[in-house]
């Protein structure tokens, strides 16, 4: 009898001493994500709309989790202030130009709190200062400026088929020049007389050389032509020397 309760005895205390072990890990990891145990400054921001976020949300700056949304209150009707707690060793990185922004983790995730980057030539946010703010852009925004953008896509699309009906069936004048027959043999005859009418300006010219009225003439101009091309190849002669 006494065997078993002094076995109950030891399970009682395993179970106890287990309890506020997990106990204490929960605090520590809860205390951790909430920078309880760590050094922090605060700093203050204003949204017109804080778009979902919560308290507990984390801060994060430089793509990393600095901090966390620690209170949030609706100073008017168009302005919510949000109050955060930033590691201390994170504080000479952010600038009094720095700004807040509300951002999400993916897509569907929850709303992250984002400080932005500031200049270096600025001085280092102080203990309880306000950040400038950029309101996020809602989601409803989004969907439906991409609803009007799809119904604007569908508008081309259906303009874009009745003109190449049009085209098919032989209206206006693209259409008239891919369908009628006639148009293109016309255009083919018109490029045909264009290349006998240059053949026939070529012999023309030829035979004006070979006349002895106007054969002086060209040959002044074959010779300004070799000139102009013999100074040419002397000047780069030159130009080639000097280099």
């Amino acid at each position: 009898m006494e065997t078993h309760s002094s076995k109950f005895k030891v399970r009682l205390g395993m179970f106890v001493a287990g309890g506020i072990l997990i106990f204490a890990i929960a605090i520590f990891l809860i205390g951790r994500q909430k920078n309880l145990f760590n050094p922090v400054f605060n700093l203050n921001t204003t949204f017109y709309n804080v778009s979902g976020m919560q308290v507990g949300n984390n801060v994060r700056f430089s793509g990393i989790n600095v901090g966390t949304v620690e209170n949030m209150r609706i100073i008017n009707d168009s302005t919510v202030q949000v109050e955060m707690i930033i590691q201390k060793e994170i504080q000479k990185f952010i600038k009094a130009d720095c700004q807040a922004t509300i951002g999400s983790e993916g897509l569907i995730g929850d709303r992250v709190l984002i400080i932005t980057q500031g200049s270096s030539g600025a001085e280092t946010a102080s203990d309880g200062q306000t950040l400038s703010s950029i309101e996020p852009v809602e989601t409803d925004e989004i969907i439906a400026s991409l609803y009007l953008t799809a119904q604007n896509a569908e508008i081309i699309s259906s303009e874009l088929a009745e003109i190449m009906l049009s085209i098919n069936g032989g209206e206006g004048t693209l259409g008239r020049l891919i369908q009628d027959t006639t148009i293109a043999e016309n255009i083919n005859r018109t490029i045909i007389n264009l290349r006998s009418s240059s053949k026939g300006l070529d012999q023309n010219m030829e035979a004006a050389k070979q006349n002895f009225l106007l054969r002086g003439f060209f040959k002044k101009k074959e010779r300004e032509a070799a000139k102009a091309l013999k100074l040419q190849e002397e000047k780069k002669a030159v130009d080639v020397k000097k280099k």
